[in-house]
């Protein structure tokens, strides 16, 4: 029996998408996501987590703190000295190489967007399964893109669906609270705010790459000083989990795979000022945009 000419389209369009042959699925994938936006009807405007704008501090020198001499006086009565305060060490300025998680680590923890405009919920995701709020399965991935209708907002995205804001809202509503988005004037100053975070507090940072449009998740760095005590401290490349991998971007070009060191001349062609196409945000618009971790898990030594 003949099929009829939708039929037959209905299969042809269906079996391609199934094998992705030509893009046709990514095509489809993106269709869909219009529909489902159309009937979800107007982007909310609720109000949302604030973007903040980070000023660079004053580069200075890690301060010491010398012991008061014992001062006593000719002729006086002996005064009993006040015990003097123990020196602070000063650190030492060397190289650091800094990861949270192992090269095993970092494959196990690792989730692919599902579909290709999922970058948001596969990197929230990868953040929940490190801190140990979640796995790495589609499922969940699936089940956490179906919330966005709770956290999405028009001031966090124009298009609506995942900006950074849903994005510490969906990690904080699965347990990882605390996460800030900040936005820095420069990427040596992202890189070092982001660094200094994760030794810190031993969490991840989130990377709003592609101009805003796409999320890395960084989980170490390498540093020619210790970004905790040095705040001139230069963040040479950083360990990134990409959910885009092992796709390959008709503009951005293969992804690596988790736990790649991305160099700096990665981050210079991947991690570019926030600039998006529907319209202006701006706290956000030319910044360098990551969502950072301000709750202490596991600190560094």
């Amino acid at each position: 029996m003949l099929l009829g000419a939708g039929t037959l389209g209905s299969a042809v369009l269906l079996g391609a998408v199934w094998t992705n042959a030509l893009g046709v699925g990514d095509r489809f994938e993106s269709l869909e996501a219009r529909i489902a936006r159309f009937i979800a009807g107007p982007v909310p405007e609720r109000s949302t987590l604030p973007t903040v704008v980070i000023t660079p501090a004053p580069v200075t020198p890690f301060p010491t703190i010398a012991p008061d001499p014992t001062i006593i006086a000719s002729g006086e009565p002996e005064i009993s000295p006040t015990p003097a305060p123990t020196p602070t060490p000063t650190p030492v300025r060397t190289a650091v190489d800094v990861s949270i998680l192992t090269a095993a680590d970092a494959q196990q923890m690792f989730s692919s967007q599902v579909l290709k405009d999922w970058c948001s919920p596969a990197g929230v995701q990868m953040v929940l399964a490190i801190l140990g709020h979640a796995d790495t399965s589609e499922r969940f991935q699936r089940d956490l893109a179906g919330r966005i209708g709770e956290w999405e907002s028009w001031a966090d995205s124009h298009n609506g669906g995942w900006g950074p804001a849903a994005m510490a809202l969906a990690l904080a509503d699965y347990g990882a609270i605390g996460y800030e988005i900040h936005a820095y004037d420069t990427r040596d100053q992202a890189l070092h705010g982001s660094a200094r975070a994760i030794a810190e507090t031993g969490a991840p940072a989130i990377l709003l790459t592609w101009r805003g449009a796409h999320t890395w998740v960084m989980t170490g760095y390498r540093a020619e000083a210790d970004p905790r005590y040095f705040t001139d401290a230069k963040v040479s490349g950083t360990y990134i989990l990409d959910p885009w991998y092992p796709r390959i971007s008709s503009i951005w070009g293969p992804s690596d795979p988790p736990g790649t060191f991305q160099d700096e001349a990665e981050m210079v062609r991947n991690y570019l000022k926030w600039k998006r196409p529907e319209g202006l945000y701006p706290d956000r618009d030319g910044r360098f945009i990551a969502l950072i971790p301000t709750v202490v898990v596991a600190p560094l030594p």
